[in-house]
C-alpha cells in the first residue's frame, strides 16, 4: 500500500518507448556563479555544496574529464575557489560497471521516472558475486530498463539477504541516487520487517549490540565489542505455542543485523540455515505441521514496509508488502 498513486505490475521488460522519454537525462548541463561564500574551498567541494544531487566522486571524475570549466578554463580538483566564478558543466553520464542484463519478471510496487519500488521474492539474489554473476536483481533491473547501467549498482540502494523477502527502493537517476543514499546514511529511510523467531517471547524490546565479522567463520556475523553500532527495535505482533511473530523496525542497515540480534537474544528466525539451530516442533505437533516446519529452507524475515522521502517532489511515501505464499502458510499451520 502506498501513500500515492501506485503503478503496480509484474513486467519483465520496460514498457515499448519507455527509454526514449528517458535519455534526454543522460546529458547534464548547468551554469551558474559559485556563491562568495565558498571561497577557499577546493573546487569538488564547492561544486557538492552547489550541486548537492551528485556524489563528490562523479564531479571529480567530470573535472578530471574536462567536463567543467571555470570562467572558461579548465580547472583541477584541487583547485581552491575565490567565489563569483562562473562554473559550467555539460557532462555525459556514462555507464558504471559492465553487469550483464537477464530479463525476468519484477514485481514493480512503484514506479515513476526518479525510483522504483520492487518487492523481491526470496530466493533472488540482489548483486552479482562469487558463484552468482547472472540472474541477480542488478541482472533484471538492468533488461527492465537499460538506463539504470548509468547508475550505481543499476540504482540499488540497499540491499536484502538472498532468501529474504519484501520491499527494496531503487534510484533511477544518478541524481535519485544520492539523494537516497543520503537519506539512508542519515537513517531517513524507514524499513520494517516481519519475523518468525522460535521461542515464545515475554515482550518486545531493543537490541542496541554492534556487529562485527565472526571472528573464526567469515562468512558470518557476530555480535562483538569491536563491530559496527547496530540497533534493532522490535514488538510482539503474535505469540504461538513454541514460535513469535515480531515486527522489526531498523535504526541501522548491518549484514544480517536481525538475524544476528534476535539469535543473539535466544530467538533466532525459523529456518535460517545459518544462525537458527535446531528447529523447534510445538508438542503434540501434528505430521502436517512437523514437515511445514522442516519444509520452510529459509530464514522466516519479510521487509514488509518501506518509508522514504521522494527524492524529486520531496512527498513522503510508504509502502506494504503481504507476506509471501510460503511465509503464510508457516503462519497459518503454527496457527492453534
Amino acid at each position: 500500500m502506498i501513500s500515492g498513486p501506485p503503478s503496480r505490475g509484474s513486467i519483465a521488460n520496460p514498457p515499448t518507448g519507455a527509454g526514449t522519454a528517458r535519455e534526454a537525462l543522460e546529458f547534464r548541463t548547468h551554469e551558474l556563479a559559485l556563491p562568495a561564500g565558498l571561497a577557499g574551498l577546493r573546487l569538488d567541494q564547492a561544486l557538492a555544496k552547489v550541486f548537492p544531487q551528485y556524489s563528490r566522486a562523479r564531479l571529480q571524475d567530470w573535472i578530471r574529464a574536462g567536463a567543467v570549466t571555470i570562467d572558461g578554463r579548465l580547472p583541477r580538483v584541487r583547485d581552491r575557489v575565490q567565489g563569483e566564478e562562473v562554473v559550467r558543466i555539460t557532462a555525459q553520464v556514462a555507464a558504471v560497471g559492465k553487469v550483464a542484463s537477464d530479463a525476468m519478471a519484477l514485481d514493480v510496487v512503484y514506479s515513476d521516472d526518479a525510483i522504483l519500488v520492487i518487492n523481491k521474492p526470496a530466493g533472488l539474489v540482489v548483486h552479482p558475486g562469487a558463484g552468482n554473476a547472472r540472474n541477480t536483481l542488478q541482472n533484471g533491473l538492468l533488461a527492465f530498463d537499460a538506463t539504470l547501467e548509468r547508475v550505481p549498482r543499476a540504482g540499488i540502494v540497499h540491499r536484502l539477504d538472498k532468501d529474504t523477502s519484501g520491499l527494496l527502493v531503487v534510484a533511477r537517476t544518478p541524481e535519485a541516487h544520492t539523494a537516497l543514499v543520503a537519506q539512508l546514511a542519515a537513517r531517513e529511510i524507514r524499513r520494517g520487517y516481519v519475523a518468525l523467531c522460535t521461542g515464545v517471547m515475554t515482550g518486545g524490546g531493543t537490541v542496541n549490540e554492534p556487529i562485527g565479522r565472526h571472528r573464526s567463520l567469515r562468512t558470518r556475523m557476530a555480535v562483538r565489542a569491536d563491530g559496527r553500532p547496530a540497533v534493532t527495535h522490535f514488538r510482539i505482533l503474535r505469540r504461538l505455542a513454541a514460535h513469535t511473530l515480531v515486527s522489526v523496525e531498523l535504526e541501522t542497515g548491518r549484514t544480517h543485523q536481525i538475524r544476528v540480534h534476535l539469535a543473539h537474544l535466544g530467538y533466532p528466525l525459523v529456518g535460517d540455515p545459518v544462525y537458527g539451530g535446531r528447529r523447534r516442533v510445538p508438542a503434540g505437533a501434528s505430521a502436517a505441521l512437523t514437515a511445514e516446519l522442516a519444509g520452510f529452507m529459509r530464514q522466516a524475515l519479510h521487509a514488509a514496509r518501506l518509508g522514504l522521502t521522494h527524492p524529486v517532489s520531496g512527498r513522503e511515501l510508504n509502502f506494504e508488502a503481504p507476506l509471501p505464499a510460503d511465509f503464510a502458510a508457516l503462519l497459518a499451520a503454527l496457527e492453534p
